[in-house]
Protein backbone atom coordinates (compact mmCIF):
# COMPACT_ATOMS: atom_id res chain seq x y z
CA UNK A 1 0.00 0.00 0.00
CA UNK A 2 2.50 2.35 0.79
CA UNK A 3 4.33 2.33 -2.55
CA UNK A 4 0.84 2.97 -3.64
CA UNK A 5 0.30 6.02 -2.26
CA UNK A 6 3.94 7.21 -3.00
CA UNK A 7 2.87 6.49 -6.65
CA UNK A 8 -0.68 8.26 -6.23
CA UNK A 9 1.23 11.47 -5.07
CA UNK A 10 3.97 11.14 -7.83
CA UNK A 11 1.02 11.33 -10.62
CA UNK A 12 -0.77 13.89 -8.60
CA UNK A 13 2.15 16.39 -8.50
CA UNK A 14 3.09 15.81 -12.10
CA UNK A 15 -0.32 16.45 -13.09
CA UNK A 16 0.65 20.30 -11.91
CA UNK A 17 3.45 20.58 -15.01
CA UNK A 18 6.13 19.82 -13.19
CA UNK A 19 7.45 17.27 -14.91
CA UNK A 20 6.68 19.07 -17.98
CA UNK A 21 8.68 22.23 -17.00
CA UNK A 22 11.30 19.54 -16.56
CA UNK A 23 11.72 19.39 -12.39
CA UNK A 24 11.86 16.10 -11.60
CA UNK A 25 9.42 14.52 -8.54
CA UNK A 26 11.52 12.34 -6.13
CA UNK A 27 11.35 10.01 -3.08
CA UNK A 28 14.60 10.54 -1.79
CA UNK A 29 15.34 11.53 1.55
CA UNK A 30 16.88 15.21 1.22
CA UNK A 31 20.10 14.46 3.18
CA UNK A 32 23.15 16.54 3.15
CA UNK A 33 25.11 14.34 0.41
CA UNK A 34 22.20 14.26 -1.37
CA UNK A 35 21.47 18.00 -1.79
CA UNK A 36 25.09 18.19 -2.93
CA UNK A 37 24.90 16.34 -5.74
CA UNK A 38 21.17 17.45 -6.94
CA UNK A 39 21.94 19.37 -10.92
CA UNK A 40 18.20 19.97 -12.05
CA UNK A 41 14.77 21.45 -10.15
CA UNK A 42 13.42 18.80 -8.03
CA UNK A 43 10.39 18.67 -5.42
CA UNK A 44 10.96 16.01 -2.84
CA UNK A 45 8.24 14.02 -1.28
CA UNK A 46 9.75 12.28 1.62
CA UNK A 47 8.11 10.25 3.57
CA UNK A 48 8.98 10.14 7.12
CA UNK A 49 6.01 8.76 9.36
CA UNK A 50 3.59 5.87 9.13
CA UNK A 51 0.73 5.49 12.00
CA UNK A 52 -1.92 3.39 12.02
CA UNK A 53 -5.68 4.98 12.74
CA UNK A 54 -6.75 3.46 15.25
CA UNK A 55 -10.44 5.17 15.77
CA UNK A 56 -10.73 3.77 12.35
CA UNK A 57 -10.14 0.03 12.90
CA UNK A 58 -12.97 -2.03 12.08
CA UNK A 59 -14.46 -5.87 12.95
CA UNK A 60 -16.03 -8.50 11.11
CA UNK A 61 -15.54 -10.30 7.50
CA UNK A 62 -16.45 -8.93 4.04
CA UNK A 63 -17.21 -10.79 1.42
CA UNK A 64 -15.52 -11.00 -2.10
CA UNK A 65 -17.63 -11.62 -5.46
CA UNK A 66 -16.58 -12.55 -8.92
CA UNK A 67 -17.95 -11.38 -12.28
CA UNK A 68 -20.45 -13.74 -11.96
CA UNK A 69 -21.46 -13.11 -9.04
CA UNK A 70 -20.27 -16.26 -7.10
CA UNK A 71 -18.28 -15.60 -3.68
CA UNK A 72 -14.88 -16.43 -3.83
CA UNK A 73 -13.20 -15.25 -0.47
CA UNK A 74 -13.74 -13.55 2.72
CA UNK A 75 -11.63 -10.59 3.59
CA UNK A 76 -10.87 -9.01 7.20
CA UNK A 77 -12.13 -5.05 7.40
CA UNK A 78 -9.00 -2.39 6.06
CA UNK A 79 -6.95 -0.91 8.51
CA UNK A 80 -6.23 2.54 8.32
CA UNK A 81 -2.58 4.41 8.18
CA UNK A 82 -1.34 7.91 8.01
CA UNK A 83 1.62 8.51 5.56
CA UNK A 84 3.23 12.01 6.44
CA UNK A 85 5.44 13.48 4.16
CA UNK A 86 7.71 16.32 3.99
CA UNK A 87 7.37 18.26 0.53
CA UNK A 88 10.48 20.53 -0.44
CA UNK A 89 11.60 22.36 -3.71
CA UNK A 90 14.88 22.13 -4.46
CA UNK A 91 16.12 25.15 -7.15
CA UNK A 92 19.42 27.46 -7.50
CA UNK A 93 17.92 30.41 -6.13
CA UNK A 94 15.50 30.82 -3.10
CA UNK A 95 12.71 32.25 -5.17
CA UNK A 96 12.80 29.34 -7.41
CA UNK A 97 12.29 27.30 -4.66
CA UNK A 98 9.23 29.26 -3.82
CA UNK A 99 7.79 29.41 -6.36
CA UNK A 100 7.78 25.84 -6.97
CA UNK A 101 6.53 25.54 -3.34
CA UNK A 102 3.59 27.58 -4.46
CA UNK A 103 2.61 25.62 -7.29
CA UNK A 104 3.10 22.68 -5.57
CA UNK A 105 0.36 23.60 -2.58
CA UNK A 106 -1.71 25.24 -5.39
CA UNK A 107 -1.87 21.63 -6.56
CA UNK A 108 -2.34 19.92 -3.62
CA UNK A 109 -4.70 21.63 -1.71
CA UNK A 110 -7.19 22.02 -4.50
CA UNK A 111 -7.78 18.10 -3.26
CA UNK A 112 -9.35 16.69 -0.33
CA UNK A 113 -8.68 13.06 -1.91
CA UNK A 114 -6.14 11.47 -4.12
CA UNK A 115 -8.05 11.32 -7.45
CA UNK A 116 -9.71 7.83 -7.88
CA UNK A 117 -7.84 7.90 -11.65
CA UNK A 118 -4.34 8.23 -10.00
CA UNK A 119 -4.52 5.21 -7.87
CA UNK A 120 -3.11 1.60 -8.39
CA UNK A 121 -3.18 -1.95 -6.97
CA UNK A 122 -4.96 -2.84 -4.04
CA UNK A 123 -5.95 1.07 -3.36
CA UNK A 124 -7.73 1.00 -6.56
CA UNK A 125 -9.24 -2.55 -5.85
CA UNK A 126 -10.60 -1.53 -2.78
CA UNK A 127 -12.27 1.47 -4.05
CA UNK A 128 -12.24 4.01 -1.05
CA UNK A 129 -11.47 7.20 -0.74
CA UNK A 130 -7.68 8.04 0.22
CA UNK A 131 -7.53 11.37 2.07
CA UNK A 132 -5.18 14.41 1.82
CA UNK A 133 -4.15 16.83 4.21
CA UNK A 134 -1.68 19.39 3.02
CA UNK A 135 -0.37 21.95 5.44
CA UNK A 136 -2.39 21.24 8.33
CA UNK A 137 -2.43 22.37 11.84
CA UNK A 138 -3.41 19.13 13.66
CA UNK A 139 -0.37 16.92 12.18
CA UNK A 140 0.33 14.35 14.92
CA UNK A 141 4.42 13.67 13.49
CA UNK A 142 7.31 14.37 14.49
CA UNK A 143 7.97 18.43 13.88
CA UNK A 144 9.86 19.28 10.69
CA UNK A 145 12.91 20.88 12.71
CA UNK A 146 13.40 17.68 14.55
CA UNK A 147 13.27 15.97 10.40
CA UNK A 148 16.01 18.16 8.95
CA UNK A 149 17.95 17.73 11.97
CA UNK A 150 17.63 13.74 11.87
CA UNK A 151 18.52 14.15 8.31
CA UNK A 152 21.62 16.94 8.45
CA UNK A 153 20.99 19.02 6.59
CA UNK A 154 19.63 22.56 7.25
CA UNK A 155 15.98 23.92 7.75
CA UNK A 156 14.06 25.21 4.87
CA UNK A 157 10.48 26.20 3.75
CA UNK A 158 8.34 22.73 2.92
CA UNK A 159 5.07 21.57 3.51
CA UNK A 160 3.46 18.75 5.87
CA UNK A 161 1.43 16.50 3.91
CA UNK A 162 -0.71 13.68 5.41
CA UNK A 163 -2.22 10.97 3.59
CA UNK A 164 -4.97 8.58 4.97
CA UNK A 165 -4.76 5.22 2.88
CA UNK A 166 -6.26 1.98 3.71
CA UNK A 167 -4.33 -1.93 3.53
CA UNK A 168 -6.34 -4.28 2.27
CA UNK A 169 -7.19 -7.06 5.07
CA UNK A 170 -5.97 -10.84 4.69
CA UNK A 171 -8.01 -12.94 2.11
CA UNK A 172 -9.68 -16.26 2.74
CA UNK A 173 -10.37 -18.13 -0.02
CA UNK A 174 -14.17 -19.26 0.20
CA UNK A 175 -15.35 -22.88 -0.71
CA UNK A 176 -16.85 -22.85 -4.46
CA UNK A 177 -20.27 -23.44 -5.48
CA UNK A 178 -22.15 -26.56 -5.13
CA UNK A 179 -22.64 -28.31 -8.45
CA UNK A 180 -23.87 -31.22 -7.48
CA UNK A 181 -27.44 -32.14 -6.06
CA UNK A 182 -28.49 -33.48 -2.86
CA UNK A 183 -28.32 -37.10 -2.84
CA UNK A 184 -30.22 -38.51 0.38
CA UNK A 185 -30.78 -42.12 1.15
CA UNK A 186 -33.22 -43.34 3.70
CA UNK A 187 -33.80 -46.77 5.26
CA UNK A 188 -36.49 -48.63 7.61
CA UNK A 189 -35.18 -50.95 10.16
CA UNK A 190 -36.62 -54.21 10.74
CA UNK A 191 -36.78 -55.79 14.14
CA UNK A 192 -33.51 -57.94 14.60
CA UNK A 193 -31.50 -54.12 13.74
CA UNK A 194 -30.85 -54.86 10.18
CA UNK A 195 -31.80 -51.92 7.45
CA UNK A 196 -33.93 -52.91 4.94
CA UNK A 197 -33.36 -51.69 1.17
CA UNK A 198 -34.35 -48.12 1.20
CA UNK A 199 -35.05 -45.27 -1.58
CA UNK A 200 -32.05 -43.05 -3.13
CA UNK A 201 -33.71 -39.82 -3.26
CA UNK A 202 -31.48 -37.81 -6.67
CA UNK A 203 -31.73 -35.44 -9.25
CA UNK A 204 -32.08 -37.48 -12.40
CA UNK A 205 -29.50 -36.97 -14.94
CA UNK A 206 -27.17 -35.60 -11.98
CA UNK A 207 -24.26 -36.42 -13.97
CA UNK A 208 -25.14 -33.69 -16.82
CA UNK A 209 -26.93 -30.56 -14.76
CA UNK A 210 -26.92 -28.80 -17.45
CA UNK A 211 -25.79 -24.68 -18.33
CA UNK A 212 -27.89 -23.76 -15.01
CA UNK A 213 -26.47 -26.33 -12.85
CA UNK A 214 -29.25 -27.86 -10.59
CA UNK A 215 -30.88 -24.30 -9.50
CA UNK A 216 -32.06 -24.10 -12.78
CA UNK A 217 -35.76 -24.89 -13.96
CA UNK A 218 -36.78 -28.37 -14.72
CA UNK A 219 -39.64 -30.18 -16.01
CA UNK A 220 -42.11 -31.63 -13.43
CA UNK A 221 -44.03 -34.89 -13.61
CA UNK A 222 -48.23 -34.29 -12.71
CA UNK A 223 -48.73 -33.73 -9.11
CA UNK A 224 -49.89 -37.08 -7.23
CA UNK A 225 -53.46 -37.33 -6.51
CA UNK A 226 -54.47 -34.90 -3.06
CA UNK A 227 -55.84 -37.76 -0.44
CA UNK A 228 -59.43 -37.02 0.05
CA UNK A 229 -59.60 -36.53 4.13
CA UNK A 230 -63.14 -36.73 5.83
CA UNK A 231 -65.05 -33.50 5.54
CA UNK A 232 -63.96 -32.32 1.96
CA UNK A 233 -66.78 -31.22 -0.48
CA UNK A 234 -67.24 -33.13 -3.66
CA UNK A 235 -66.79 -30.97 -7.10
Amino acid sequence: MIHEVDEGLRRLLGEAGLEASGVEVVLDAPTRDWAARRSAPTVCAFLYDIREDATRRGSGVGEVYDEDGHLIARRSPPRWFELTYLVTAWANRPQDEHRLLSQVLTCLVAHDTLPARLLTGSLAELGLSVGLDTAGTGLDAPAASDVWSALGGELKASLGVRVRAPLAGASAAAAPPVTEGLVVRAANRQDDGEPTPGRRLRYTEVADPGLEGFTGPRERGPAPARRRRRGDRQP
